[in-house]
C-alpha cells in the first residue's frame, strides 16, 4: 500500500542479466579489430618478411625517397646501397620502405615483358582508391 508502482516493479536487468549494456561495446571492439588492428598487423609482417629477404642486387627505395641498389648486406641491421654510381651510402635495414625489383640469377631485375617487378611491404602505394575504395575492394587491380 505504501509501496509506488516504481519499486513495486521488477528490479533486474532483463532476459540477459546485463549482458546487452556490453554488446555495443564488444561489437565495437569486433569492428576496430577488423578494420583497424589486424590488417596492421599484417602489413607490419610482410614489411618484416621484406626486410629479410634484402640481397645483393635489390634495387630498393628508402623511407627518405632514395633509391638504390643493395650491394653489400653488412648484418642484421645494416645495408651498403649504391645510389649513383661510384657512390655507396650505409642505410639500416629498417628504413627500407620498398623494394622495386628483386636480383635474380639469370636476370637482371624485371619481368618478363622488360618493365620492373614492383615488390612492395606497403599496398597503399600502387593504390590510388582511398580508404573507403581499398576497404570495399575498389581500389585492387
Amino acid at each position: 500500500m505504501w509501496i509506488t508502482p516504481a519499486f513495486a516493479q521488477d528490479g533486474g536487468m532483463g532476459g540477459l542479466g546485463g549482458l546487452e549494456s556490453m554488446l555495443p561495446l564488444v561489437l565495437i571492439f569486433v569492428v576496430f579489430y577488423f578494420l583497424l588492428i589486424r590488417p596492421q598487423q599484417k602489413r607490419a609482417r610482410e614489411h618484416r618478411e621484406m626486410l629479410a629477404a634484402l640481397r645483393r642486387g635489390d634495387r630498393i627505395v628508402t623511407g627518405g625517397g632514395i633509391i638504390g641498389t643493395v650491394t653489400r648486406v653488412k648484418d642484421d641491421d645494416e645495408l651498403t646501397v649504391e645510389i649513383a654510381e661510384g657512390v655507396k651510402v650505409s642505410v639500416a635495414r629498417g628504413t627500407v620502405a620498398t623494394v622495386i625489383s628483386r636480383s635474380d640469377s639469370g636476370n637482371s631485375g624485371g619481368d618478363k615483358t622488360g618493365g620492373p617487378t614492383v615488390v612492395t611491404g606497403n599496398d597503399n602505394v600502387r593504390r590510388s582508391g582511398g580508404f573507403l575504395g581499398n576497404l570495399l575492394g575498389g581500389g585492387r587491380k
